[in-house]
């Protein structure tokens, strides 16, 4: 349990970027918090973790570090992205001290629950097993699915910034850097099945799953009601939202935006 609170509170600290910024807590903040965490799982069971485990860590390093890395590159040097945003997103004026506390715990629980397969298999002493095997697998499609992403939008938008993206990835679902994250975090979810898991470590670990695919799915929302508002008169964009899914490959589900129990 000790452990565990250890975590919370470094997760409170790489977050706590948010007070500069309040979107923060849910992108840099985010980033910088994942990267933290697994950071800190290697120091505490440094000589008790195999090689399996420290490769997850690895990947959740590389994953927070390249997400937090883009997100500030992004917010401090695109001026158009910046100025697309403004107005798009909440800057926290309007919201009380109480209620930021408020969501920068919540956030910050989230993101170790998320985390916590890798330290219920640590303290449990299960080590790297089929679980660990897959779920690494799986981080690895998800992390260089967010990468290709980022560098298709990249190219697509630099060739033609006032069309939307519809090539590579984009070609297959509309959301492909929240995929990416499906796969990451299902790929830690399964980390924990086979690690000698009580009632209590299991409540966290299906409470962050289910917590970050809502997030995904939020943020799809979000986006998908952006994106209706730039290119929705436009006909080949009707079309494209009509024929491929909004995140999920081969599933037909196509819209979110009516879901409005999808925020955040």
């Amino acid at each position: 349990m000790l452990q565990f609170f250890i975590l919370l509170f470094v997760a409170l600290g790489a977050s706590a970027i948010r007070f500069k910024k309040y979107v923060w807590f849910i992108s840099i903040g985010y980033g910088l918090a994942i990267a933290a965490i697994a950071i800190t799982l290697l120091i505490m069971f440094n000589g008790r973790i195999d090689g399996g485990l420290i490769l997850m860590c690895i990947l959740l390093i590389i994953y927070g570090g390249r997400l937090a890395g883009y997100l500030t590159y992004r917010e401090l040097r695109v001026h158009s992205y910046n100025k697309k945003m403004t107005g798009e997103i909440k800057d926290g004026k309007n919201i009380s001290i109480g209620i930021k506390c408020a969501i920068w715990g919540t956030a910050a629980l989230l993101y170790v629950c998320q985390t916590s397969p890798v330290l219920f298999n640590l303290q449990n002493g299960i080590g790297t097993n089929g679980g660990v095997v897959v779920g690494i697998i799986l981080a690895i499609i998800g992390i260089s699915l967010e990468i290709a992403a980022d560098f298709q939008k990249h190219s697509a938008k630099r060739n033609n910034p006032h069309r939307f993206v519809d090539t590579g990835l984009f070609r297959i679902v509309r959301c492909p850097n929240y995929l990416g994250e499906l796969f990451l975090w299902t790929g830690m979810f399964v980390v924990g099945i086979g690690a000698g898991m009580n009632a209590p470590q299991w409540v966290a670990c299906i409470g962050g799953y289910a917590g970050i695919v809502y997030v995904m799915f939020s943020g799809a929302r979000r986006l998908e009601e952006r994106q209706n508002r730039t290119y929705g008169n436009d006909p080949e964009y009707r079309k494209y939202v009509k024929t491929v899914p909004i995140m999920i490959p081969y599933v037909p589900l196509y819209s979110v935006e009516k879901y409005k129990w999808l925020v955040g």
